[in-house]
């Protein structure tokens, strides 16, 4: 099979959340059980440039925007054995940051340009495509743009099918109708409720969900949520309709980059044969951050965005209740302002007990996840969560709302049985969420116990060969329709 994933963002070349980890590692799984997979993404501005000293030139066309035409070119590299190729245009791509530049019409105007791009350039991939798998809404045209303009063309597009993955409901690309009047360039049969119309607005998310021929979104428990109102995000009407092709299949992560055996980040490496080199990291961590060293004060880390949808305001609310605790604290992310600032003040008042960073830092947040003993991510939706699954990978036992994601791969420990691997708690409820903060550290003095709990984390995989699996077998289904 042929499959060419289409996104945003990607690792290693350009990435602002846990999308860009799926588009880089995904494919190198499906790689290895043998699909010819390749990836396009846009050529940014802020790519580095000893990456883009190593592309190469493949050819160009033009598509048309509004009363435009505007330039397309096509580079690619490969990349641990994976084609990735580059849709480029300077005026919408070589800007300071990859999202939120200008004003929203700007915004529709860029992904739209890429989406036309991508379905005018692919046949000088020379890759003839059995899916398009596509990536969260600024893609979302794509099915849309190949079921109106392209599939009567000719062969090559004729036979292409569509997957569509929704990593996130809350964003969905939503603009004026003015962008269907300037640049779609579509009849208005497809702006209708049944389409792409969202009151009396363009929703690019609605057109990949309705236009594209199977879904996907990246826990089986999101794919549930999301069909009911409180987490539908007003796209709950159109996900039940589809809820027969909507298919739930957990993220993983590229377990050859976060490996604490081999990690460089970290000052000790370590696995579950050498424990007692964790606790090195632990050591290091709170030299750092300049808490006081002590091995049988448990770190509790937050690596996190800053904002309502993680459950800042949870920890916020008990924050003071928290710091009672026994407990190092450690906060590692950037956000909304106000959190930003109520942190800061409860951190000065508590320099020993609290250490908050605010700012996006690659190597210290691996630091952390070495380091830390608990992981806190009291999220008021996660649709998979990866920070889970990165601090089960280092060892260090997660504590969770059970919503998404967080719910498939976090089972609450039971004292009775010894079954579990981490903590967690249903209602979004702050003391519910300090108590279970405050029985995780009850077991934390346990030491036999929290030996079990972590050899338990140890022995799950938190890689991407059993997802890759399921969507080899989601890739065959739709074929055979």
């Amino acid at each position: 099979m042929k499959i060419l994933f289409v996104a945003s963002e990607a690792v290693p070349f350009i990435k602002t959340g846990g999308l860009a980890d799926v588009v880089g590692s995904l494919p190198k799984e499906l790689h290895k059980k043998g699909m010819d997979v390749r990836v396009v993404i846009p050529n940014y501005g802020v790519i580095p440039e000893k990456i883009k000293k190593e592309m190469v030139f493949k050819g160009s066309d033009s598509v048309t925007m509004g009363w435009r035409n505007q330039y397309c070119g096509l580079l690619t590299l490969k990349f641990e054995g994976i084609p990735f190729y580059f849709i480029d245009n300077e005026y919408y791509f070589k800007r300071d940051r990859i999202y939120g530049y200008l004003d929203d019409f700007d915004e529709a105007e860029r992904f739209t340009f890429f989406s036309k791009a991508v379905l005018e350039l692919l046949p000088l991939m020379e890759f003839q495509p059995d899916i398009l798998h596509l990536h969260d809404w600024q893609t979302g045209m794509i099915p849309l743009l190949l079921e109106a303009q392209y599939k009567s063309l000719n062969d090559y597009y004729s036979s292409i099918k569509t997957v569509f993955t929704i990593h996130n409901l809350k964003y969905q690309g939503i603009f004026s109708k003015e962008v269907f009047d300037d640049l779609l360039d579509l009849d208005h049969q497809y702006f209708t409720k049944e389409g792409m119309e969202y009151y009396g607005k363009v929703n690019f998310l609605k057109a990949g969900i309705h236009y594209s021929n199977l879904l996907t979104t990246v826990s089986k428990t999101y794919a549930t949520e999301i069909q009911y109102p409180y987490y539908g995000e007003g796209l709950d009407p159109i996900l039940r309709k589809r809820g027969n092709e909507l298919i739930g299949i957990v993220n993983g992560i590229d377990t050859n980059s976060y490996d604490p055996s081999t990690d460089p980040y970290i000052s000790s490496n370590y696995s579950i044969s050498t424990l007692e080199k964790k606790e090195e990291n632990k050591r290091d961590l709170q030299q750092q951050l300049n808490l006081p060293i002590n091995k049988d004060i448990p770190i509790i880390a937050v690596v996190s965005r800053l904002v309502e949808q993680k459950g800042i305001d949870l920890i916020i609310h008990v924050l003071e209740e928290i710091l009672q605790e026994q407990v190092q604290l450690i906060i590692l992310g950037t956000g909304d302002e106000k959190y930003e600032r109520i942190l800061a003040d409860v951190a000065a008042r508590y320099p020993e007990r609290f250490s908050l960073q605010l700012r996006f830092d690659e190597k210290l947040s691996r630091q952390i996840y070495a380091g830390a003993d608990l992981l806190l991510m009291p999220s008021n939706y996660e649709p998979c969560g990866i920070s889970q699954l990165i601090a089960m990978r280092y060892l260090t036992i997660p504590i969770v709302r059970e919503t998404g994601g967080l719910y498939d791969t976090v089972k609450s420990f039971n004292e009775y049985n010894g079954e579990g691997n981490g903590f967690s708690f249903c209602n979004y409820n702050a003391h519910d969420m300090l108590n279970t903060i405050r029985r995780a550290i009850d077991f934390y003095h346990k030491k036999d116990v929290w030996r079990a709990i972590i050899q338990t984390n140890s022995q799950i995989n938190v890689g991407w060969e059993n997802s890759a699996e399921e969507y080899i077998t989601l890739y065959q289904r739709l074929l055979q329709t």
